[in-house]
C-alpha cells in the first residue's frame, strides 16, 4: 500500500488522492474537500446497512445449509416451505410491477444490439470497445472462421480471400436489402440521392424492394468516394464506396467495405474483469471512466513497429435519405448525425466489497461500491454538463450496472445510495440509472420484486450462467454432491432461469423501454460457431447479448439484423409465466453413476481453469482475458468462470466424491500444464518450480479449500489477498 492521506476523517491512499483532486475534480466546480466529507458522510450512513444485509444472507444460508445437513436434498414442497419460512422466497405478486423510467436513451431502449464488457483498467481496450459502434464486415469475415478458409492466405491482401468475402456481403445484402429484382452481385454502381437509392445492374437501375431501408448518403466526391447507408431493426449498414482503395477495385461496385452498427452498448467494468487491489488499481480504472466521459481517453502502443495513438471516434454525418442534396439537410432542417461511439454504462462493484484505498479513523475498508458510485457520478457530470467535445448520453442518464444484489431488499438498498449521490451532487432524481444483473439465486427467485424496488430507474436485467450456476451450488452447498459443469446447462432450473428471466422482464414492460441480456460468448475465436448458436440469444427475446471482442460484436450484430427481436417479445409476452417452483430444481448429481474417468476429467478440468486463470489475476493483475481450457482452446474468462469452478470442486470434497490429496496433486499436475500453455508470455510468474511459494496456487487452493465457508462462494477475498502479497513480493 502507498502513503496515506488524511481527508475528512478518511485514510486516503495517495495516488487515489492524486486523481481524484487533480483530475476528477478538475473542471466540475467540486472541491476535494467536498468530495471526501460526501464519501465520508456516504459511509457513515450505508455502511452499517450494507453490513445488515450482508449479515442476512449469512443467517440465510446458515439455516439452509442446517436444513439439508437434516434433511438431504429434501422435497421440492418441503424445500420452497423453508425458503419462504426464512423469507428467502418472497410472495409472487398477482401482477409484475411495471418500470416507469425517463430519460432513457436509445440504445437502451429501442435498438436491438450487441453489448461488450471490457475492463476499465486497459485504456486501449476501452477505446477499442467505445468505437466498436460501427465495425467492418469485411475484416470480420475476411480474419475469422466466420468464412472457411480453404487455402493459405497470401501476404498483404490475398484476391481470392477477398473475392469469398464480397460474395458472402452480396449474401446477406440479398438477404437484408434486397433489391426488386436481381441481386447485388450484379450492381455496378449504388447512386443514392435525395430521390432514393437505384443500384446499376446490367438489366438496367433498380431500386430497394424495401424504400424506407435507405437511410441516408455521403454524395460522391470527386475521386468517386461516398456512403450509402441502410437501415434495418434499428440497426444501421454503411456501404462505404471508394474505388481507389484494393478491396474497393476489386469490388463489382466499388464497395471497400460493408460497415455495421455494432457494439450499440458497452459496460465498462470495475467488476469481474479487473483486478483491483488497492488505491493505484483503482485510480487507473476510474481514470478510464473519467476518460470515455470527458473524451480525452488516450492511448498509445506499438504495431508494425510504429507508434499508434487511439482516441475515441467522432460521431458521423450524413445527408438523410429525402434531404436536399444541395445543403446536406434533412426535411426537418438538420442533416443525419450517427453517433460515433458506443454508449456507455459502468459496472460497478457489489455490496460485499471492501477497498483499502479509503480506510475510516478506525482503519476498516471503506465499502467499495459505495466510491465506486461516487467517483463514477462525479466522472459523468463532464458527460451531463456537455464539458467534453464527445456526448455519451443524449438523454441525460448515467448507466450504472449493478452486480450480486441478494433480493429486492438489497436492489432497494442501491436505490437509496444512488439517491444519495444524486442529491449531493445536485442531479436530477433518477439520473444515476440502475442496471440488475439476475445472478444469484434470491435475485432470480424474486425478480418481479426486485424490479419493482428500481421501478424508476432499472433500464436492463440479465442473465449469466457462470455467476448464477456458482450461486446455486453454494446455497445447495450441504444437500448433496452437485452435477459436472457441463450437465449443469440441461437442468430444468437453468432453463427456467432463462426463460424467467425474460418473462418477468416483458411483464414489467421492458420491451421498447429498458434492456433484457443474455450472457457472453467464451470462445473469442470460435466465430463461425457463435454465428450458428447465438442468434439463439434474440430468438429468446433478448435485446442484447454479452460478446467478447468488437468482431464478434459486429458479426452478433448480422443476429439482431436478422431477428426482429420487438416481434419477437410481442410473441413472448402472450406465453404464459416460466413456473418458479421450477427454479426450486436442485442440480444434485449421483457420484456412483460416474466412473473414474469421469471424475478425474472433471477434477482436471475445473483444476486446469481455475489455475489458468488465477496465475494471470494473481501474479500479473489481469482480470480477464482469454484463458486456454484444457484442450488448448482460447475461453474468454473472469470471475464468475472461477466462481463456479471453485464451488463444483469444493462441493465435491465436501460430499466425498474426491479427497483431499487427489485434488492437491491434480493442481499441481494442471500448474506444470499451464506453465507450459503460458510459456515465453512476458511476465508470467511459472507456478510448478516452487508451488508452495507461487502465490497464484497457494490462491488457487484456497479458492478449493475454503470454498464452502466462503459467504455466497465469492472469489475477490482470496484473490485480493493474494494478489496483494504477489505486487508485495514484486
Amino acid at each position: 500500500m502507498s502513503e496515506m492521506s488524511e481527508r475528512s476523517g478518511l485514510k486516503v491512499d495517495e495516488q487515489l488522492r492524486a486523481f481524484v483532486e487533480e483530475e476528477l475534480l478538475a473542471k466540475v466546480e467540486l472541491t476535494g474537500e467536498q468530495f471526501w466529507s460526501t464519501l465520508a458522510g456516504l459511509q457513515e450512513r450505508f455502511a452499517p446497512r450494507i453490513a445488515t444485509a450482508l449479515a442476512e444472507r449469512d443467517r440465510l444460508q446458515d439455516r439452509i445449509d442446517a436444513w439439508h445437513a437434516e434433511h438431504g436434498a429434501g422435497s421440492r414442497d418441503d424445500y420452497e416451505k423453508l425458503l419462504t419460512d426464512l423469507g428467502y422466497l418472497e410472495p409472487e405478486p398477482s401482477s409484475v410491477p411495471t418500470i416507469d423510467v425517463d430519460r432513457v436513451d436509445p440504445e437502451i431502449a429501442e435498438v436491438p444490439g450487441p453489448q461488450l464488457v471490457v475492463p476499465s483498467t486497459n485504456a486501449r481496450f476501452s477505446l477499442n470497445a467505445a468505437n466498436a459502434r460501427w465495425g467492418s464486415l469485411f475484416d470480420a469475415f475476411y480474419g475469422t472462421d466466420a468464412l472457411p478458409q480453404d487455402h493459405e492466405l497470401a501476404k498483404g491482401y490475398d484476391e481470392r480471400r477477398g473475392a469469398q468475402v464480397i460474395a458472402a456481403a452480396d449474401e446477406l445484402l440479398d438477404e437484408l436489402f434486397p433489391l426488386e429484382r436481381g441481386s447485388h452481385a450484379d450492381v455496378t454502381a449504388y447512386r443514392p440521392s435525395t430521390d432514393g437509392l437505384a443500384a446499376d445492374t446490367p438489366d438496367g437501375a433498380v431500386g430497394l424492394a424495401d424504400t424506407s431501408a435507405f437511410a441516408g448518403f455521403t454524395a460522391p466526391d470527386a475521386d468517386g468516394r461516398g456512403n450509402v447507408l441502410l437501415v434495418r431493426h434499428g440497426l444501421h449498414v454503411d456501404l462505404v464506396i471508394d474505388p481507389a482503395t484494393q478491396v474497393g477495385r476489386q469490388h463489382h461496385a466499388d464497395v471497400s467495405d460493408v460497415v455495421l452498427e455494432s457494439a450499440v452498448t458497452t459496460i465498462v467494468d470495475l467488476e469481474d474483469s479487473v483486478a483491483t487491489v488497492d488505491g493505484e488499481d483503482k485510480a487507473l480504472a476510474y481514470r478510464t471512466w473519467l476518460g470515455l466521459m470527458t473524451g480525452d481517453l488516450v492511448a498509445e502502443f506499438t504495431k508494425g513497429g510504429e507508434t499508434v495513438t487511439r482516441r475515441v471516434h467522432p460521431d458521423r454525418e450524413y445527408t438523410a435519405a429525402g434531404a436536399s442534396a444541395a445543403t446536406g439537410k434533412g426535411s426537418d432542417g438538420s442533416a443525419l448525425t450517427l453517433p460515433g461511439r458506443s454508449l456507455m454504462l459502468v459496472r460497478t462493484c457489489g455490496h460485499h466489497m471492501t477497498t483499502n484505498a479509503v480506510l475510516t479513523a478506525d482503519g476498516e475498508e471503506v465499502n467499495e461500491g459505495v466510491l465506486d458510485a461516487l467517483v463514477c457520478a462525479v466522472a459523468a457530470l463532464y458527460d451531463l454538463r456537455g464539458l467534453g467535445p464527445h456526448t455519451n448520453s443524449r438523454a441525460g442518464s448515467v448507466y450504472v450496472v449493478k452486480p450480486k444484489q441478494h433480493g429486492p431488499d438489497e436492489v432497494a438498498l442501491t436505490v437509496e445510495l444512488f439517491a444519495a449521490v444524486e442529491e449531493a451532487l445536485g442531479l436530477e432524481t433518477n439520473t444515476l440509472k440502475i442496471g440488475i444483473m439476475d445472478e444469484e439465486k434470491r435475485t432470480t427467485a424474486n425478480l418481479s420484486a426486485c424490479i419493482g424496488a428500481a421501478a424508476h430507474r432499472v433500464i436492463f436485467v440479465n442473465t449469466g450462467f457462470l455467476d448464477r450456476t456458482g450461486d446455486e451450488i453454494h446455497t445447495c452447498f450441504a444437500a448433496g454432491p452437485v452435477l459436472r459443469k457441463g450437465d449443469m446447462k440441461s437442468t430444468t432450473w437453468l432453463q427456467t432461469y432463462e426463460d424467467r428471466n425474460v418473462d418477468v422482464a416483458l411483464a414489467a414492460g421492458f420491451s421498447h423501454r429498458a434492456q433484457v441480456g443474455k450472457g457472453m460468448w467464451a470462445k473469442p475465436a470460435a466465430m463461425a460457431e457463435m454465428l450458428e448458436q447465438k442468434i439463439g440469444h434474440p430468438k429468446a427475446g433478448a435485446n442484447t447479448a454479452w460478446v467478447p471482442s468488437p468482431t464478434a460484436a459486429t458479426l452478433h450484430a448480422l443476429h439482431y439484423l436478422r431477428v426482429d427481436v420487438h416481434a419477437v417479445q410481442s410473441e413472448l409476452a402472450q406465453r404464459p409465466m416460466a413456473d418458479r417452483r421450477n427454479l426450486l430444481e436442485l442440480p444434485l448429481s449421483d457420484p456412483s453413476t460416474l466412473s473414474e474417468d469421469d471424475v478425474r476429467r472433471e477434477l482436471e478440468t475445473n483444476a486446469q481453469s481455475i489455475l489458468g486463470y488465477v496465475v494471470r489475476w494473481v501474479g500479473m493483475g489481469i482480470g480477464c482475458s482469454t484463458v486456454p481450457d484444457l484442450d488448448g482452446v482460447g475461453l474468454m474468462e473472469d470471475r464468475a468462470t472461477l466462481r463456479i469452478s471453485s464451488q463444483l470442486i469444493a462441493n465435491w470434497l465436501e460430499h466425498g466424491v474426491v479427497d483431499a490429496d487427489t485434488v492437491r496433486e491434480t493442481f499441481a499436475r494442471m500448474a506444470a500444464l499451464v506453465d507450459e500453455q503460458n510459456e515465453g508470455q512476458d511476465g508470467y510468474p511459472p507456478m510448478a518450480p516452487d508451488l508452495e511459494n507461487s502465490e497464484s496456487f497457494q490462491a488457487a487452493l484456497e479458492l478449493v479449500f475454503t470454498g464452502g465457508s466462503e459467504p455466497n462462494g465469492y472469489t475477490e477475498r482470496a484473490l485480493t489477498q493474494w494478489r496483494r502479497k504477489a505486487k508485495t513480493t514484486a
